[in-house]
């Protein structure tokens, strides 16, 4: 099948508020699940519901309307052998809509072709400990605030966010956004914990931690993850993902001369790593920015399946502290010989990320933005 992709795990370009790009997105978006790839995407860059759009003269019905368009393409669009796509919603905890946004699911047949996720930042959860009200705003941009007092705390305040083109921004490259209302953070966090409880959804993604744990937190923001959540990507990244079976390593099992063959298991983590680091050349994606950042950064995931029947095999109980410690140094053993391989690859191909100017840039901008409590992201 030459029109499809060896990787299944992307994210979509951060959609701005504009029909343009956003029909622009659902255009890209068919293409990526075409070809056999899951899709994430942040739909919290859109105005809110009521919000008076000039251009058009009207006022837009937000971004869960613009959701249902995603949502119906990805249900007409067959996928890689005849399946239906997947796709994953993600959406700000301080956006206006973000009340709507956790209902959303509770009506029958909404957005099916979708998983939900909450962005939840530190200052929300700060906020819930504090038993604090939470403000709900939205970027606005300079022509809708003339003669107006910025500086009133009540009206309005200053986030990251990671469309700021076209809007207010100060020094330090937040930007400003009017506050819509603002409610208890607590009654927030009921209303999230009981849907998650009844409904499955929205997810709980900690995007502050994210950032902050990510490898390449110096060039890249992270706002979406792939369709199953396990992999946060950047604006147009993806991420093949494979998994070694730990049963091929036992030796003699159920035996008590039993035992784990961590020779061959370093040696075909090697061997994997460098498996998958191939599998970047041949990716097959369809859109150009998407095949240039996964050359350019080189993102592969590898884990372990089988993990309790090797424990068992090796006639250890599952959960006691010798299975414990054995799980340990698997995956650290993985890791270990994983980042052995990646040296290698590098001295052999060259260093991921490759640098481009755009890429410099943005790198500038991260590393001397200053400590925000967004993003986990501080100078130097």
């Amino acid at each position: 099948k030459p029109a499809t992709s060896t990787i299944n795990c992307t994210v979509s370009g951060t959609i701005r508020d504009s029909m343009d790009d956003i029909l622009g997105k659902v255009h890209e978006a068919g293409l990526t699940l075409k070809a056999g790839c899951g899709i994430g995407y942040e739909f919290s860059t859109l105005r809110p519901r009521g919000a008076y759009v000039s251009g058009a003269g009207a006022y837009t019905s937000g971004p869960l309307s613009f959701m249902d368009i995603y949502d119906k393409m990805c249900f007409t669009v067959s996928s890689a052998g005849g399946r239906r796509g997947a796709q994953m919603g993600t959406f700000d905890i301080g956006h206006p809509d973000a009340m709507e946004f956790i209902r959303s699911k509770r009506e029958a047949g909404r957005l099916r072709q979708f998983n939900l996720s909450l962005l939840i930042t530190d200052e929300f959860m700060q906020a819930v400990r504090e038993d604090k009200a939470w403000r709900l705003a939205f970027p606005v941009r300079a022509a809708e605030i003339a003669g107006e007092d910025t500086s009133d705390q009540s009206k309005f305040l200053w986030r990251e966010w990671p469309d700021a083109s076209n809007y207010v921004r100060n020094e330090e490259g937040l930007v400003l956004c009017k506050v819509y209302k603002s409610l208890p953070a607590k009654r927030m966090w009921d209303v999230l914990m009981s849907s998650t409880y009844d409904f499955a959804e929205p997810g709980f993604v900690l995007i502050d931690r994210v950032n902050e744990m990510n490898n390449n937190w110096w060039c890249e923001n992270i706002r979406a993850t792939n369709p199953c959540g396990e992999q946060p990507l950047p604006p147009y990244g993806s991420c093949l993902l494979g998994s070694v079976n730990l049963t091929r390593f036992v030796k003699a099992p159920f035996t008590e001369e039993a035992s784990f063959d961590w020779d061959e298991y370093r040696e075909v983590v090697r061997t994997f790593t460098r498996m998958l680091d191939n599998v970047v050349e041949i990716n097959g994606l369809p859109l150009g920015r998407q095949r240039d950042e996964i050359v350019r950064k080189r993102r592969h995931g590898m884990g372990f399946l089988g993990l309790g029947s090797t424990i068992t095999m090796l006639r250890m109980k599952y959960g006691s502290r010798e299975a414990v410690g054995f799980t340990e140094r698997v995956s650290k053993e993985l890791a270990i010989a994983g980042w052995e391989a990646g040296l290698a690859l590098a001295e052999e191909k060259g260093p991921a990320p490759i640098m481009t100017e755009e890429f410099v840039v943005t790198a500038e901008m991260l590393r001397t933005r200053p400590e925000t409590g967004r993003g986990g992201i501080k100078a130097g």
